[in-house]
């Protein structure tokens, strides 16, 4: 085997397993030993500026080559010929091909839930119901409109499936506390439980609750005892029962119960249900001029009020409104600017 060969061998494996720090000493040691045969070549138009240097090195070795700089002696030119481009088009390409593989590894370890996520007063949805959790995400995006980040954790070795929409975590289990801290579970604003295994979300409900006793905690469960129990530890908790079965007998006695029932909640299609706190500045009231003011100014029926003790649905006229109490109401898109000024001056 001739020496070229065994140089070449030698050449190929040494760059190709150059470190970071390797890599750095390389291209300075190249810039330093370029500067110095060029400047005993008499190139005093490339040397006497570290700017111009370093412009024409990056210009040369990136096979740009502008021509506004270039070697006038003939030794100079044997330097560039023989050194300077072959050396900076081996570590160029070298440079530029670990720089894709960074910003590639760290695009492909978002894709794959690898990476932590810098987010507060997010939502948090946990678990992969496959098409239902897809809805789910399409329905909180469009109701959200970028108000909150919506980040997904789960733990199936899957993809992002709304890559650029949503963030996305994978864990090995919910109650894995490193896991669930790259997702941002202290710092979330509402966290959402929904996994095809009732004992699964109640583990992850139980840990939530813990975590981030401030968060707005919802859990789906099939098992209604299970919602049971969970509402015993954390009494905050909002367990959101299956109601395929009640809906399925409502439909039976009132057709197209089914119907109402999906159109209301909804956030694409017709009317549906939203929620708003009756501010704080407003003096107490009734039912009775909200509800015209509902329907007047904003073609919207107010159907519920909850003061802390539970929901009250289709409250009689006379009912007491007070500041803080929520009120639900049905819209065909969410009220963000209710004309509450004027309920002050019908008081006034």
């Amino acid at each position: 085997m001739s020496i070229w060969l065994m140089l070449r061998r030698w050449v190929a494996t040494q760059f190709g397993q150059l470190s970071s720090r390797n890599l750095a000493l390389s291209l300075l040691a190249y810039a330093a030993i370029s500067w110095l045969l060029l400047r005993l070549a008499g190139e005093t138009a490339l040397t006497h500026s570290l700017t111009d240097f370093v412009y024409y090195l990056f210009v040369t070795a990136s096979t740009v080559g502008y021509g506004d700089m270039s070697p006038t002696t003939d030794l100079g030119k044997w330097v560039v010929s023989l050194f300077v481009i072959p050396g900076g088009l081996g570590l160029f390409a070298i440079g530029v091909s670990r720089i894709a593989s960074l910003l590639l590894h760290y695009w492909k370890g978002g894709l794959m839930g690898k990476r932590s996520l810098k987010v507060k007063k997010h939502i948090l949805v946990l678990g992969w119901n496959e098409q239902r959790t897809l809805s789910l995400l399409n329905m909180l995006l469009h109701e959200e409109q970028g108000r909150r980040d919506i980040v997904l954790c789960v733990r199936p070795e899957i993809e992002n499936p709304m890559p650029g929409k949503i963030e996305f975590v994978r864990v090995v289990s919910f109650t894995d506390h490193q896991g669930m801290q790259r997702a941002g579970v202290t710092d979330a604003d509402c966290i959402i439980v929904d996994n095809p295994e009732d004992d699964v979300t109640l583990s992850a409900a139980l840990y939530c609750a813990n975590q981030n006793p401030d968060a707005h905690l919802l859990a789906y469960f099939n098992d209604e005892a299970l919602s049971q129990l969970l509402k015993q530890h954390c009494p905050n908790a909002e367990c959101i029962p299956s109601v395929s079965i009640e809906m399925l007998a409502k439909a039976a006695v009132d057709p197209g119960s089914s119907e109402l029932h999906h159109e209301l909640l909804s956030t694409q299609k017709g009317m549906t249900q939203y929620s708003v706190i009756y501010p704080q500045d407003k003096p107490t009231t009734t039912i009775a001029p909200l509800f015209p003011l509902f329907k007047q100014q904003h073609d919207a029926i107010l159907i519920a009020i909850d003061s802390g003790n539970g929901v009250e649905l289709n409250p009689p006229l006379d009912r007491t409104v007070t500041p803080g109490d929520k009120l639900f109401y049905i819209a065909d898109e969410r009220v963000d600017d209710f004309n509450w000024q004027q309920l002050g001056e019908e008081h006034v």
